[in-house]
């Protein structure tokens, strides 16, 4: 009996036994499961991730490609611009040094410049010097001719006073019979009255300083030879001086006789310098004519100095053109 219930118990005993290893090695056989479950789809989800990686990677790959053709295109435009570059490099190297060549000229130029405006400053000061004198003289003029006008027009001589050079004009007729070149008494009396008249105005202490030689000149037709002509018209033109101014010449005294002496000459100019009428043709009886010419002090010598000034005026003028077209030639 004992027996029997120990087998019995045993027997319970290796069936709990067994029970409870089946239970554990259901449970290890789950957790297996879990794990192999985990593992698939820890593998799984890697493998999605690595295909979504590759193909990430290859669309990398693929912006790497365009990059790099796009790169290789840039370095040709780059190489391109610094060829281009060195290119302008060498064209500013040649226009730096054609500066400084255009520089030195220019320095030169300036040189040149300022010589020249130096020496324009000098002219210029001796023609404001010449200026004042010319204006001085021409004023001079145009006063000593006005007075002339004022003492002769409307008198009982038969006189024309030119309005530009101050000039006296006598009709030989009064003076000379035709051909002739002895005066007549009513041509003595005419000079008789005229000459201290004039003497006193050109004379006069407002003028005498400045008046510097007094000519008298005849003057014929056209008729005849020059050369007889020319013997006439000096012949009467002496023939008035020797009247005026001889020994015995009492139409002036004293100082005046002095002066005229010393400031008038004669001159033939036979028919050289005829009076035209207004067809042109020569006017016979107008021709035929003494004349009583003053000249300033200084009016020769400034008007070669305003000729000289005026020659080098142009060439300074020839100068600067020639430099302005240098210049703008360099440019």
């Amino acid at each position: 009996m004992f027996n029997k219930n120990s087998k019995n118990r045993q027997n319970r005993k290796q069936d709990g036994e067994t029970t409870y290893w089946l239970s554990y090695s259901d449970m290890m056989a789950g957790l297996l499961l879990c794990f192999v479950l985990i593992i698939a789809l820890t593998t799984l989800h890697s493998q999605i991730r690595f295909d979504q990686k590759e193909e990430q990677l290859a669309g990398k790959e693929q912006e790497l490609v365009v990059q790099a053709s796009e790169l290789d295109e840039q370095k040709k435009v780059v190489a391109a611009q610094k060829e281009e570059l060195e290119e302008q490099e060498l064209k500013l190297a040649a226009q730096r040094e054609l500066l400084l060549t255009q520089e030195d000229k220019l320095n030169s130029q300036e040189a040149t410049l300022n010589e020249q405006s130096q020496l324009l400053q000098e002219l210029e000061e001796i023609m404001n010097t010449q200026q004042a004198k010319l204006d001085r003289i021409i004023g001079i003029r145009s006063e000593l001719i006005e007075e002339l006008k004022e003492e002769f027009t409307g008198s009982n001589l038969n006189i024309s006073v030119d309005e530009k050079t101050g000039a006296i004009t006598m009709d030989s007729s009064v003076l000379f019979e035709y051909n002739k070149d002895e005066l007549k008494d009513t041509g003595k009396a005419f000079l008789a009255e005229f000459l201290p008249r004039y003497a006193n105005i050109l004379l006069s202490d407002k003028y005498k300083e400045y008046v510097s030689s007094i000519s008298i000149e005849g003057h014929t037709d056209t008729q005849g030879t020059y050369l007889f002509n020319l013997d006439l018209s000096q012949k009467r033109a002496y023939s008035v001086a020797a009247f005026c101014l001889g020994d015995d010449s009492t139409i002036l005294k004293g100082n005046q006789l002095t002066a005229m002496r010393d400031l008038i000459s004669t001159n033939g100019k036979s028919y050289t310098d005829p009076i035209l009428n207004q067809d042109g043709s020569v006017n016979m009886e107008a021709s035929r004519r003494v004349e009583f010419m003053f000249t300033l002090k200084d009016e020769d010598m400034i008007r070669e100095m305003i000729e000289i000034l005026n020659e080098q005026e142009n060439a300074s003028n020839n100068d600067s053109e020639e430099i302005i077209e240098e210049n703008t030639g360099n440019e």
